[in-house]
């Protein structure tokens, strides 16, 4: 590990630790796999002994010897199986900024060529396609096609006052594109004057944050910048909880920035959406990224609420101690079967509540959970809080 991919303050925060493990009792890797080589006290206790062992006068002192190659990547296989949810930061009584220190750890394990091989999908699919699918570019606005009733110029304008950044997940995989029709179809119906930019959308540069590759980051910022810019746009909305912490912390932008439970929380209470009865019991999950991420509680709850019919049971853990579902920090490319395992700890906490429904606010919580509750045949409807409010308006 090198020094220079740590701030000085994170280098202290590190010695800070007083290792009372209760970020291992919060981890939902190390508790799916029962791995305490999963927990953020193991990986920062190895970490502060790796970065003591490249400092020659303590190896001189301490007789330690540099971490070889193959050690280090059998460190990053630990490093890479974490979901980077920042439950561990959130409980840790230090106020130790956990989660800043696994970036800047997989950045610094892809400057010393240890990250997993897997991981590298991720920047051969962003430089050639700008997209981590490797999907065409081109068709990042074919999900509106399958819309009932699109506008004639499928949203894609010179110039728009609102952009609707639709993110990966969302354009390509067909469970999630559901999300965007829903939106589209709501912002039709409450009035919004919105577009999307189409291909010249690029990954929000995410994926490479959580891989490490943050070099290749300044590129796909400035052209969506300039994308944006070129549209003459003053708010763009993101419905992936991802891309919106990504424009938020690391884009510099001079708009505005809302997540689609914001915007849609306006909508509401100005009247501009209505809803009838739609009587159901509802969970709701909060997603890593808007919850713990950008502390994006009360919005999604008020939405749920303001539709009549509905009943809210709270999760057992939930808001900044909400359990994580899996699909998150590149884990699922990673280990699809540790992923799998932390998703079956979600669906049944969901199920204790007794709700028929759980309701979360980004795509890939969608994904992840869908797909264990398909693969295991369980009776749960899950679906993003857009489709929710969809479906209170079809509900007419």
């Amino acid at each position: 590990m090198e020094k220079p991919d740590y701030t000085i303050r994170q280098l202290l925060e590190m010695d800070a630790c007083t290792n009372c493990r209760l970020c291992a009792e919060a981890c939902p890797a190390a508790l799916a796999a029962t791995d305490g080589r999963l927990s953020a006290v193991y990986r920062l206790s190895r970490l502060r002994e790796n970065l003591k062992g490249k400092t020659s006068l303590l190896q001189k002192l301490l007789g330690r010897k540099a971490l070889s190659q193959e050690d280090r990547k059998k460190y990053a296989d630990t490093v890479f199986r974490c979901t980077l949810c920042g439950n561990c930061q959130e409980v840790c009584p230090l106020g130790i900024r956990l989660k800043e220190i696994w970036f800047s750890l997989r950045r610094d394990l892809a400057h010393s060529d240890a990250f997993p091989q897997k991981i590298d999908m991720i920047r051969k699919n962003l430089s050639q396609s700008r997209n981590v699918f490797a999907e065409d570019n081109a068709e990042r606005a074919d999900w509106v096609a399958d819309m009932r009733h699109p506008r004639d110029d499928s949203y894609l304008k010179k110039q728009a006052e609102v952009i609707f950044f639709t993110g990966c997940v969302a354009s390509y995989f067909p469970l999630a594109q559901k999300i965007p029709i829903a939106l589209a179809e709501i912002l039709d119906a409450g009035g919004v004057d919105f577009a999307l930019l189409g291909q010249e959308e690029w990954c929000c540069g995410f994926p490479l944050l959580g891989a490490g590759f943050m070099e290749m980051f300044d590129e796909l910022r400035e052209h969506n910048l300039a994308s944006v810019k070129a549209m003459g746009a003053k708010t763009a909305i993101f419905a992936c909880p991802s891309c919106y912490q990504m424009w938020r912390d690391h884009y510099h932008a001079e708009i505005e920035l809302t997540h689609v439970t914001e915007f849609l929380l306006k909508l509401v209470r100005s009247k501009n959406l209505e809803f009838k009865s739609l009587p159901m019991t509802v969970t709701y999950h909060d997603p890593c990224d808007l919850g713990r991420g950008a502390r994006v509680f009360d919005p999604p709850r008020e939405i749920i609420r303001s539709i009549p019919g509905i009943k809210l049971i709270e999760l057992p853990r939930n808001k900044e101690n909400c359990r994580c579902c899996g699909g998150g920090g590149n884990l699922e490319m990673m280990d699809a079967e540790l992923a799998g395992k932390i998703a079956k700890l979600k669906v049944e906490e969901i199920l204790s509540t007794g709700a028929q429904s759980v309701v979360t606010s980004c795509q890939q919580c969608v994904r992840t959970i869908t797909a264990y509750v398909k693969r295991n045949k369980i009776s749960l409807e899950v679906m993003d809080i857009v489709q929710l409010v969809r479906k209170a308006m079809e509900s007419h």
